[in-house]
């Protein structure tokens, strides 16, 4: 096997970690794409016989990309995602596509993730989702590994302040979910009401689509969300099939066959917490060709 080759087999056998962390990064499956690039590009430069850990070596250059890509994004806020790219799986997908969708974190997460400044998004990506110590994540953000683990602790404290717990079985997810669609499909406004939690926020990312000029980007409380719903909404009501969305129950929108919008559910306690609708063209090519 010659040199070549044998970066080529360990790349690709540490490739589905490297897109999971640069995604839990970034938001976006184009922009993890790009830094899992530029990593392959530097290994092949490199000389990796003598690292000793290709996944830990590997995981730090994504790591550091994703944060060089983080801190350009501050300097460029037009350019900074008002949701995240979604990844989706719908009946006809296979498994490498199920395994990749299953293996992601919700949208609402990532909506979260990305109030983070990006030292702390990193610190707490790297050691609560991917267990990682702070003495190694340390060198990345330039910081001790003590201040490191405050970087973490402050970026816990503001996700959990996002109650209450999501519900994670996926066959509770799928008949509120079900139940939304129904009364969305049916025009029923009290039964909206009944699967909607009254703290619920519904937001819309449109992209550059002159509806995005006529329309709100968040929709707050029960009745609000209900009103937009039975609308704005059930005209895409009408077009959608059930699609897992970044590991839980959600929905595609897709008229003549064709993607035309994704929607992540939040489901807590038996109600619809959180609805992320995302129609933006751009992002849906993207995430579909993934």
């Amino acid at each position: 096997m010659t040199e070549r080759d044998w970066q080529t087999e360990e790349f690709e056998r540490h490739k589905p970690h490297l897109r999971a962390v640069a995604y839990r990064m970034l938001g976006s499956m184009s922009d993890a794409d790009d830094v899992l690039q530029e990593t392959w590009l530097r290994l092949s430069r490199s000389d990796a016989d003598s690292v000793e850990n290709m996944r830990g070596w590997l995981t730090t250059i994504v790591a550091r990309l994703a944060l060089d890509e983080l801190r350009a994004r501050q300097t460029r806020p037009e350019d900074r995602p008002s949701l995240p790219e979604p990844i989706f799986t719908i009946d006809d997908d296979g498994p490498e596509r199920e395994a990749l969708v299953a293996d992601s974190v919700g949208l609402a997460l990532l909506v979260v993730l990305d109030t983070l400044t990006p030292p702390e998004r990193l610190a707490f990506v790297l050691h609560d989702m991917f267990a990682l110590p702070f003495e190694e994540i340390a060198p990345i953000v330039g910081r001790t590994p003590v201040a490191t683990r405050q970087l973490a602790s402050r970026a816990r404290r503001r996700i959990q302040r996002t109650p209450p717990e999501p519900e994670v079985d996926p066959a509770e997810q799928r008949v509120v979910v079900d139940a939304f669609l129904t009364a969305a499909r049916e025009g029923d406004f009290d039964a909206l009401l009944e699967v909607l939690d009254p703290e619920v926020v519904f937001r819309i990312d449109r992209g550059a689509h002159p509806a995005a000029e006529r329309e709100p980007a968040v929709v707050r409380g029960a009745e609000q969300v209900a009103g937009y719903a039975l609308t704005r909404g059930r005209g895409f009501a009408r077009y959608c099939r059930p699609a897992i969305v970044n590991g839980s129950a959600g929905l595609v929108v897709m008229p003549a066959h064709r993607v035309v919008g994704v929607i992540g559910f939040t489901v807590a306690n038996g109600r619809v917490l959180e609805v992320d609708l995302v129609a933006d063209p751009e992002k849906i090519r993207a995430t579909a060709s993934t």
